[in-house]
């Protein structure tokens, strides 16, 4: 198949690598940085510790934290008048996947002009953008090593994937210290969605050579760690690998691209709110059943992946075992497993099933999927 492949992110992994941003910094031109971050994060003090670091090495710095999950356009138009007024050099993505997309968001706009639906696609920025580094402080979206800001239309709710290249983080702070303080719920709907992001890369279309190398590494990371955490928040080695699998997951979805699972979790998360990674984790498992029909010893060799580590099904189960062990996992995340528990109705099913189709997603899935077979999927999991 063929395909092409450019790392473009710098990575710096270690606890406390946060405190090094200063220093990284300095390898742009510019010395003017504007942090993006969320209430929460702020609370915690992580925007502080990078203002700190940076002011240390000579920068001027503002923050902006008016983001919050499934950033909107609302957001990003807030972050660009904030932007406009400050004139950064720099963007720092400082918080979860809602806090790097909604800064990737503002570069558009700052760095391009015009609206964010102007974006919505592939290679759409008219002129450079400025550098941006991610710090992510969960294990999930994996949205540091993606060129991928995914924004919500405040008025349609439709979620837009806008991508560019030159949207890509020049460096990933991975600082497992950071993910510490999270909240168990979000550890949880952020782990489950990490665990969708090597399922459903691994079996895409659009699979190649490399972007199973990242799956599978990530598969290993994940589905090795993610009970750990659940269990000890504090193992900080479980941390660890949990955010270096988000990573490498990220980096399968820039190579590959995600399926069915995706699609159905999106029109729901539009509708009723629904957290994502609460609505990938109740769709997945019957995902993996069906596409099992096609494509099951692709589901045996990432299940003989993990086979050392003796927390997966056996490999010789495939797309049963694996479906299986998602939906346990789904339970001890201490989520939901069904659409009714979120406040969807089975006559919503047919519309539901009409927007899932209309998923960019959908296309990708290894099996081909219609509206019915979509409407059935969502049925499956009532």
């Amino acid at each position: 198949q063929s395909f092409e492949f450019e790392l473009r992110t710098k990575m710096v992994c270690g606890p406390r690598s946060l405190d090094q941003i200063g220093q990284l910094a300095l390898s742009f031109a510019g010395r003017r940085a504007l942090i993006v971050s969320d209430p929460g994060i702020v609370q915690a003090g992580y925007p502080d510790r990078a203002r700190n670091a940076l002011e240390a090495e000579g920068f001027a710095v503002q923050v902006f934290s008016e983001t919050g999950e499934n950033p909107t356009t609302d957001h990003v138009a807030a972050g660009v008048d904030v932007a406009r007024a400050f004139q950064p050099e720099l963007l720092i993505g400082l918080g979860g996947g809602s806090s790097m997309d909604c800064a990737k968001g503002i570069n558009f706009l700052y760095s391009c002009g015009g609206r964010m639906q102007d974006y919505w696609g592939v290679g759409l920025a008219t002129g450079p953008m400025l550098p941006m580094i991610a710090v992510p402080t969960t294990s999930g979206t994996g949205s540091e090593m993606q060129s991928f800001a995914l924004i919500s239309d405040a008025e349609t709710h439709a979620k837009m994937a806008c991508g560019d290249k030159r949207a890509s983080c020049r460096i990933a702070i991975l600082d497992p210290e950071l993910t510490l303080t999270q909240p168990a719920m979000v550890t949880a709907v952020t782990g489950i969605d990490a665990i969708s992001h090597a399922v459903e890369t691994f079996v895409s279309k659009k699979r190649n050579a490399v972007s199973q190398i990242y799956s599978l590494a990530a598969w290993q990371l994940l589905s090795r760690h993610i009970e750990d955490v659940f269990e000890n928040p504090s193992n900080l080695e479980a941390r660890a690998g949990m955010q270096l699998g988000a990573a490498w997951a990220g980096l399968a979805i820039e190579n590959s691209m995600l399926g069915a699972a995706h699609a159905l979790a999106n029109p729901v998360t539009a509708r009723h709110g629904t957290i994502h990674g609460q609505s990938v984790g109740i769709s997945l498992p019957h995902v993996v059943r069906f596409n099992g029909h096609q494509c099951d010893e692709w589901y045996c060799e990432l299940l003989r992946a993990s086979e050392s580590s003796g927390k997966t099904p056996a490999a010789s189960t495939g797309s049963a075992g694996l479906s299986e062990y998602l939906s346990a996992l789904v339970r001890k995340a201490g989520l939901l497993t069904r659409w009714s528990d979120c406040g969807v109705a089975r006559d919503e099913v047919v519309e539901l099933g009409k927007e899932a189709a209309k998923q960019w997603t959908a296309k990708f899935n290894p099996r081909q999927v219609s509206e019915g077979d979509l409407q059935t999927l969502y049925e499956q999991a009532f």
